[in-house]
């Protein structure tokens, strides 16, 4: 395989990432350390201790991920990172991490926008693994994760036409919100999968949020339908609402499943309605949330129908990773896009953008 080796690092959020990626694909190194434990027990992000456990963790980080390379920062064409959008005392950890790095070992530099990086992570393959030809253009994209929910179409890399997005909350937020709600811990979507993999019944609508004709997303309403829908439950079921008692686990596996289906409805079928009217030749599928198997499987299903295929990356390249930031970078440094290192982070950067 040709092409840069790239050695991107992210830290938008709360997962510290740096990976190897070569010629925009092969990942020779791909390590994160995870803050899910360490935020477990406020039920979400705290910024300033996400902040500080980059700190923590991103030197061992990177020195495993060139021990797992059997590389230096020598061998490396271009150090890349995330510099937009997320939290931005993470973001001011890799960015600067990065930018040493360049600067020390007189390599170029490369900012990412991590939505990109979900979208890239497409393109991925993993050692070992057998190249194949990658997402077809035109194409459209669905990234779904913890803080963005938006639609692109892609006529070939690095073009991008935004179709739509959350006007509110994004699916993964939703996910954590109810999850919580349920009484089923941080973070909300792996508990809410796990839950409603146990409904029987599957006798809980809730509502879908279509926005008429347009490909835009809103799920503030069903968070707020299923506040009342739970209050309701545990007021039927004679829970007071202050003694930390849960509803019975069949009640909760219902109510789990009946959320999820309402997500993943609207996010199918807007997608599979997208790709239509985009004459689309595939689909992508990435972010957080990408990683639940239902939205996986629906998606699946119904682009099967119209014979068109769908990519989508394994579950660990789903959720944050500097591999993916590294696939992006990779298509970056070739169109000839360099940063200086005056780079700084820009932490409300929107979709299909720099």
């Amino acid at each position: 395989m040709s092409g840069p080796l790239v050695l991107a690092v992210e830290s938008s959020c709360d997962e510290t990432g740096i990976a190897l990626v070569e010629g925009g694909r092969r990942i020779h190194a791909n390590v994160v350390a995870s803050q899910v434990a360490l935020h477990a027990s406020t039920g979400g992000i705290v910024p300033e201790v996400a902040a500080r456990a980059h700190l923590r963790w991103i030197l061992p980080v990177l020195d495993e991920a060139l021990a797992d390379a059997g590389a230096t920062v020598a061998d490396v064409d271009v150090i890349a990172v995330t510099h937009g959008p997320g939290l931005a005392g993470s973001l001011l950890v890799g960015i600067n991490t990065a930018k040493t790095l360049a600067w020390v070992h007189a390599k170029p530099l490369v900012g990412v926008n991590h939505l990109e990086g979900h979208v890239y992570a497409a393109w991925l393959i993993d050692p070992g693994e057998v190249e194949g030809p990658g997402p077809v253009f035109p194409l459209v994209a669905l990234v779904v994760s913890g803080g963005h929910t938006f639609l692109v179409e892609m006529r070939d890399h690095l073009e991008y036409r935004l179709l739509g997005q959350t006007v509110d909350d994004a699916a993964g937020e939703a996910f954590d919100k109810v999850g919580r709600l349920l009484g089923l811990g941080y973070p909300g979507g792996p508990a809410i999968q796990v839950a409603a993999s146990g409904a029987v019944h599957h006798d809980v609508a809730f509502p879908r949020a279509w926005l008429g004709d347009s490909f835009d997303f809103s799920f503030s309403g069903l968070k707020t339908a299923a506040r009342r829908v739970v209050d309701a439950e545990r007021l039927e079921a004679g829970i007071a609402g202050d003694t930390g008692a849960t509803l019975p686990g069949p009640r909760v596996a219902e109510l789990a499943w009946g959320f999820q289906d309402s997500v993943t409805d609207v996010l199918v079928a807007k997608t599979i309605r997208a790709a239509r009217a985009c004459g689309a030749r595939s689909i992508v599928l990435g972010g957080g949330v990408a990683a639940n198997a239902a939205l996986r499987e629906r998606l699946l299903q119904e682009a099967a129908e119209l014979g068109m295929p769908v990519v989508i990356p394994r579950a660990g390249l789903c959720t944050d990773n500097g591999a993916m930031i590294g696939a992006a970078a990779a298509r970056r440094f070739e169109a000839g896009e360099r940063a200086g290192l005056d780079l700084d982070a820009r932490p409300s950067l929107p979709p299909a953008s720099r």
